[in-house]
């Protein structure tokens, strides 16, 4: 299934920052939709900045246009403060993308779990994001990094429990 693009993104005003601070943040908004949509579609997880501006996210050769790189740090500044983005680096050059939050994730798995009557089990973090049970969930081959936020905010509302198990960490649900 091919990605579908807004109407914004073939306007070319789109692809430059406007001035107007009500317009722009509407504007912001927009991208940071945009570049969610297209990144869970897609399903990426880490970003190379300077490899961003490439990408037929920023850069629309349909109609001649593309995002400063400026801009980009803008839109990945606005995804840092909404929750969405992690810098991996001091330089601000690696990414972590979150097309949904550690929370919205761990919610997904605590339904699936409760779904399939596993509370008070324990699960290998492998058996969550690999095993042949969650085929076909969401979650399925969710990245490591991103199913320990996942499970680190289940515990914090005490729903799971992060354990070490003989060949790796696991996690008991409540």
């Amino acid at each position: 299934m091919s990605f579908e693009w807004p109407w914004q993104y073939n306007f070319t005003p789109f692809f430059t920052l406007q001035p107007n601070a009500d317009t722009r943040q509407k504007q912001l908004s927009a991208w940071c939709s945009l570049a969610l949509a297209y990144w869970r579609h897609h399903r990426v997880c880490t970003l190379d900045v300077l490899e961003a501006q490439e990408s037929p996210l920023f850069n629309n050769k349909k109609i001649e246009r593309k995002l400063t790189m400026e801009s980009i740090q803008v839109v990945f500044e606005e995804l840092r403060k909404i929750g969405n983005l992690d810098w991996l680096d001091k330089n601000k050059s690696r990414c972590l993308v979150m097309w949904r939050r550690p929370e919205e994730w761990g919610k997904l798995i605590y339904q699936w779990v409760s779904k399939v009557g596993m509370i008070n089990s324990v699960f290998t973090l492998y058996e969550l994001t690999n095993g042949d049970d969650t085929e076909g969930e969401e979650f399925h081959g969710l990245e490591d990094w991103m199913l320990l936020r996942s499970l680190q905010s289940l515990q914090t509302d005490g729903r799971a429990e992060i354990i070490s198990l003989d060949d790796g960490k696991g996690v008991k649900f409540f």
